[in-house]
């Protein structure tokens, strides 16, 4: 881009203009303006944070100084991810392996405590959303779509253990990200239901991957948070019917309340199997919940993959997916889903609030862990940040 002239220059070759001729003017009153309120932030503030397998702490962490592009966050609520829950128990969560302490957490709603100082992003009171994601190529070895940004190499997510130096997350009472991460809220949007927006993301990228399922038949194989997030945007996008799947009564009755018109045992083989649905959905993130989603899907039918299973070769029905030329697709979280799902919020049109189960205090955060930990039990467990 070439540079203006300034209007005042003379151009070269003219003659340079004559002196300037004072000109007096009336005095002009110029209002004073006041500067917005400046936050006085803590220079501390408590975090949950894995250190390894077993050993979870609720401890101070300093709140960092925001360089120009990044805003603090005042953290309202954290949503528990199963991620979340194997850096505690295992210490690890795939193959993303702690090598430091790690600060958890990337489900997170919240209001701009310092906005940006230069002016991206929203400004200081407004009520956000964050997506975790800070895509990269990596070295530049590792091909992928550039309209996929998900699946590049080199992305970074809040909360993970993917990469050393570890990227810290977002369970603290302030925060500082960067403030192409934050996602305004409508007015009047619930800081407790906006914590579900990331894995409503997750889950909304899935039920693309399928196509469209607008009069489908659908099943959901795992009606944990996910599972049951993925019955309320199937529900949204039009299924015809939703048949949802889980080994416990619990998550079954959440499936019900966001939408399922039919839901069953794990252990009732036969009745999935008879389901024979044109779009599966597979939550559980275990072989054996893989084994049904294959089995549950009609002829030609389509199998999304959203439950990550353990590393390592897993037993599968390939033989079945085979001779019935049923698609199997990957999914792995999401791009800009995030602002489609906050708009359905807004507009009514996706019901989620029921995914949550519970809710505790920053202060018991060890018992919200133990309680996410219970699938049996709970939902989407959500930890309060709001200052006691």
């Amino acid at each position: 881009m070439t540079e203006a002239t300034g209007t005042g220059s003379a151009a070269p070759g003219s003659a340079a203009p004559g002196p300037a001729v004072p000109v007096s003017a009336p005095p002009v009153s110029v209002p004073a303006v006041s500067a917005p309120p400046v936050l006085a932030l803590p220079e501390s503030g408590p975090a949950v944070i894995a250190y390894a397998a077993g050993d979870l702490r609720i401890e101070e962490v300093p709140v960092k100084a925001p360089a120009p592009h990044e805003a603090v966050v005042e953290v309202a609520y954290g949503g528990i991810c199963g991620s979340d829950v194997h850096y505690w128990l295992h210490g690890a969560a795939g193959e993303s392996i702690l090598k430091a302490p790690l600060v958890l957490g990337h489900e997170i709603s919240g209001t701009v405590a310092v906005a940006a100082a230069d002016g991206t992003g929203p400004a200081a009171g407004t009520a956000v959303a964050v997506h975790p994601a800070t895509p990269g190529p990596g070295d530049g070895t590792v091909r992928y779509p550039a309209d996929r940004p998900n699946l590049s190499p080199g992305c970074t997510y809040l909360g993970s253990a993917a990469r050393f130096p570890h990227t810290d997350g977002a369970f603290a009472r302030f925060v500082t990200l960067p403030a192409r991460m934050l996602r305004t809220l409508p007015a009047g949007m619930d800081l407790r239901t906006a914590a579900l927006i990331e894995p409503a993301s997750v889950v909304w990228h899935a039920v693309a991957r399928a196509g469209n399922v607008a009069g489908k038949s659908a099943l959901v194989i795992g009606s944990g948070p996910i599972g049951a997030l993925a019955v309320a945007v199937l529900k949204r996008a039009g299924a015809a019917r939703i048949t949802a799947v889980d080994v416990h009564p619990k998550p079954l009755e959440t499936a019900i309340a966001v939408g399922a018109d039919q839901v069953l045992q794990a252990g009732e083989a036969d009745a999935i199997a008879a389901v024979q649905a044109d779009v599966v959905i597979e939550s559980s993130g275990s072989h054996h919940g893989l084994a049904s989603a294959i089995a549950g899907a009609a002829r030609g039918g389509t199998v999304v993959m959203v439950g990550l299973l353990p590393s390592g070769p897993q037993p599968v029905l390939i033989s079945l997916a085979i001779t019935r030329e049923l698609d199997l697709r990957g999914s792995f979280r999401f791009n800009s889903e995030i602002d489609e799902v906050i708009a359905a919020l807004a507009d009514g049109t996706l019901r989620i609030d029921p995914v949550i189960t519970h809710e505790y205090p920053l202060t018991e955060g060890l018992e919200a862990f133990a309680t996410a930990k219970n699938s049996a039990e709970s939902g989407k467990v959500l930890l309060s940040f709001h200052s006691e």
